[in-house]
């Protein structure tokens, strides 16, 4: 599916530069579109983007083509998204809880997406032989799988929505909620925590996204299997990655995101038990 070309309005606008986020460079605000380089997963993306125009799903911003600098070019959306050093609010609890009912929205929201013929999720990368075995539960959805503080946008202090589609693949509704406990419970050693994050009670954090997205039992006594697995083999994809597409990527590597999942695995050893307990009192 050819994607259209973007007309540009008659009145000029300058290129405001949008920091945030940790692979993708080249990100500007121009009048009220942003530009961003094309990806390797954009055929997919756009056609998700799409289908949550025409749903009418109002938390994601809306693809408007591609402009004469080959770059793609999406609605602005305006809001307030946590930037570095991370503000206290990232520790707020009832913004925690809208965080969950966010993932929700958009999980029902894309419930019934059905990638058009020939468009497939990927990053044209083939997964080494080494790389650990994914989670045995088949795909129920296609997620975003990237629910960084840099990738939510609040407005009146609540979650109200989600920016950066470029992981979007098919998933788990665990895997979903696993993905947002990972950046805002969060999931790893208080240690690679931001500094808001560094006391909080992690397994507590889980119980209100888990609560706020309405997860099932079934998901919920999957969670800590799930975010092993996952972390598992996310040293291995982040290696591969940073090897062979470099970029930000490379970046992370260099600058020890294979010792933090290390240290995530290691403290989910340690707190699985707790977080399922939380996750599944009464």
């Amino acid at each position: 599916m050819n994607s259209p070309i973007y007309v540009e309005s008659a009145e000029p606008h300058p290129e405001i530069p949008l920091v945030g986020g940790d692979v993708t460079e080249g990100v500007v605000r121009v009048g009220d579109t942003v530009r961003r380089p094309v990806g390797p997963n954009a055929p997919f993306v756009h056609a998700l983007l799409r289908h949550l125009a025409e749903i009418e799903f109002d938390g994601a911003p809306r693809f408007l083509g591609i402009d004469a600098a080959g770059r793609e070019v999406l609605t602005f959306v305006p809001g307030e998204v946590a930037g570095r050093p991370r503000p206290a609010w990232v520790a707020d609890e009832e913004r925690l809880a809208s965080v969950g009912r966010l993932v929700r929205a958009y999980d029902d929201a894309v419930a019934g997406f059905v990638p058009p013929e020939r468009v497939r999720s990927g990053f044209g990368l083939v997964e080494r032989p080494d790389t650990p075995p994914a989670p045995p539960y088949p795909p129920e959805l296609v997620g975003h799988l990237d629910y960084t503080p840099d990738n939510i946008v609040f407005r009146d202090g609540q979650a109200a929505a989600l920016i950066d589609f470029d992981l979007a693949r098919p998933a788990t509704r665990v895997e979903e909620i696993m993905n947002a406990m990972l950046y805002w419970a969060p999931l790893g050693d208080p240690a690679d925590a931001d500094p808001p994050l560094r006391d909080v009670d992690a397994p507590r954090r889980c119980r209100i996204l888990a609560d706020a997205y309405g997860m099932s039992d079934v998901d919920r006594s999957r969670l800590v299997e799930v975010a092993v697995m996952r972390t598992r083999r996310a040293w291995f994809s982040m290696k591969q990655i940073a090897e062979e597409k470099g970029g930000g990527w490379a970046r992370m590597w260099d600058e020890g995101v294979g010792d933090e999942i290390k240290r995530r695995e290691a403290w989910l050893d340690r707190n699985g038990a707790a977080i399922e307990a939380a996750l599944t009192a009464p």
